[in-house]
Parts: C-alpha cells; sequence; structure tokens
C-alpha cells in the first residue's frame, strides 16, 4: 500500500483491480481505515491498495466527488466500480472487491 499523488492516479487505477482510499491525516476514522487497509494489504491476489491525501490533492478529489472521508472506491482497469463512504469493515470490504477479481 502506498500514498500517490494526483499526477500518479491514472496510471495507477489503468490496469487490474485497485482499492483507492481518499484519506486525511488530521482525519480519526481515516485512521481506522488505514489500519483495516494495512492488514488487507498483500493479502489479496490481484488487488492494488493506494491512499490519496484529499488536503493535498484537491483536483482528483473534487473530480470523484468526495465530499467525505474516509471514501474509498474500487476501479477494475481504470473503470470506477463501487463507492463507499466511512468506515468499510475488512470483511465486507474483502467480499467487495472480490467481485472485480
Amino acid at each position: 500500500m502506498k500514498i500517490i499523488e494526483e499526477n500518479d492516479f491514472e496510471n495507477e487505477i489503468k490496469e487490474g483491480v485497485t482499492l483507492v482510499d481518499f484519506f486525511a491525516t488530521w482525519c480519526g476514522p481515516c485512521r481506522v481505515m488505514g489500519t483495516i487497509l494495512e492488514q488487507m494489504d498483500g493479502n489479496i491476489e490481484g488487488l492494488k491498495i493506494v491512499k490519496i491525501d484529499v488536503d493535498k490533492n484537491e483536483n482528483i478529489a473534487r473530480q470523484f466527488g468526495i465530499l467525505s472521508i474516509p471514501t474509498l472506491i474500487i476501479f477494475k482497469d481504470g473503470e470506477q466500480k463501487e463507492k463507499h463512504l466511512g468506515i468499510w469493515q475488512k470483511g465486507d470490504c474483502e467480499e467487495a472487491i472480490k467481485k472485480y477479481l
């Protein structure tokens, strides 16, 4: 799992299944979600997890209508498939991801 910048975004999501976590460093629920994602990272074959700080990347946050954080979006081959607002419990998140692998 890595934190990316806006200029890396398109390249990161263009192939395969990618879970993008829109977060901010000051956000308590984002830290909880970060812990969940750390537990998942590397445990689902074919999944890439990336994080993007909305405070540093306002344009991409605006492009995807991020009005609250954490917001998680599943992309498959660059196409948005699912969007989840708030903390996503690990089992529910994994179940959603597996639909696209």
